[in-house]
């Protein structure tokens, strides 16, 4: 199995029960989740030797969310201990026409202060097979964007594959101050994923004239901007997922690939998702899937099609991360997607 590091911020999150609006919420569920962390636990529970890097507070809330990702098999050796507090979330879950809605509660928490001093990173790459981070973490703060670009020298000087999932966050910063960090650091990647709003607000790069509010995907324009991110940073594959947003409780899931050696471009096969239980983490899901596709050795089609029905069946799941296993992903795969009860 493969050695995959993944770096980031584990949260708490406090989600209303039963779709509440936080007006209404006298109690809320608990769970622990952040982009990074998702991919890791989608990893460990395909099998793959998964570690996953923060600082957390020396705390027991710190310790909670550490086991948390012990629990699904989740190496956390080299994760650092300190700083004020762990990163909060509150998440409202929309219905129907009615969105849901994310409040943050992250600022000074402990790897958003994290230095490199921290990491032992030639240690944390040793073996490696492949790096993943997101666009999240440099947003989080300016310390955060430089312990990013440490990790990922050091991931290259190991010789170590890099994905990003370019994960635009409004709430964390805007699009201009994304564009400058963020275009540095795609120099280190090889393998570039995200969604049109992504491409947009992170790289500049706007897909025609698709509109996902009203459902509308123009392929072609996917194929336009991933040759021209290719030209521009060399990326060996862009990816996008391709979210179609009937109403919060009903999507069209899908996604494309663009391939820098063989030029071509291909969408995968389309599910409809509907009722969704909660669809975040929906993409960390995605990229865990397609992550694991590819270093098992499936050829960039099948690694997509891997992701998106991973994905898939996450929007089935309550909480960030995703639980299937293997076997629940390649039944998919397969062709059954009845729900039928296995007995």
């Amino acid at each position: 199995m493969a050695k995959i590091v993944t770096m980031g911020e584990i949260m708490l999150r406090l989600s209303t029960p039963n779709n509440e609006k936080f007006i209404q919420a006298d109690e809320f569920d608990v769970c622990y989740g952040g982009g990074e962390a998702n991919v890791a636990v989608s990893l460990a529970n395909y099998g793959h030797d998964a570690e996953f890097v923060t600082k957390v507070p020396e705390n027991p809330i710190g310790a909670s969310a550490v086991a948390a990702l012990r629990k699904y098999g989740v190496e956390t050796k080299n994760i650092a201990k300190g700083g004020e507090r762990l990163g909060i979330y509150f998440l409202e879950t929309g219905s129907a026409m009615r969105a849901s809605n994310v409040v943050y509660d992250r600022a000074h928490s402990s790897i958003s202060e994290a230095e490199a001093k921290d990491f032992d990173f030639d240690k944390i790459f040793e073996g490696a097979d492949w790096f993943h981070f997101t666009g999240i973490t440099p947003a989080v703060s300016d310390k955060a964007a430089e312990l990013t670009e440490v990790a990922l020298k050091a991931a290259k000087k190991h010789g170590v594959k890099v994905s990003c999932d370019l994960n635009f966050r409004k709430k964390l910063w805007s699009s201009e101050k994304a564009q400058k960090v963020m275009t540095n650091l795609m120099q280190y990647v090889d393998v570039c994923i995200g969604n049109e709003e992504d491409a947009e607000k992170v790289l500049g790069f706007k897909p025609g004239k698709t509109d996902v509010t009203s459902g509308s995907l123009e392929l072609a324009g996917y194929q336009d901007i991933f040759k021209q991110m290719v030209e521009k940073f060399n990326f060996e594959y862009v990816i996008s997922s391709l979210r179609v947003s009937h109403s919060a409780s009903d999507n069209g899931w899908s996604a494309c690939i663009y391939s820098r050696d063989t030029k071509e471009f291909y969408h995968s096969r389309e599910y409809r998702i509907t009722p969704i239980v909660d669809r975040v983490g929906g993409g960390d899901s995605f990229a865990g899937g397609v992550i694991c596709g590819f270093v098992d050795g499936k050829n960039f089609k099948d690694a997509l099609e891997y992701g998106v029905a991973a994905s898939a069946l996450k929007h089935t799941i309550p909480g960030d991360f995703n639980l299937v296993t293997r076997a629940d992903v390649d039944s998919l795969v397969g062709g059954d997607g009845s729900g039928r009860v296995q007995r």
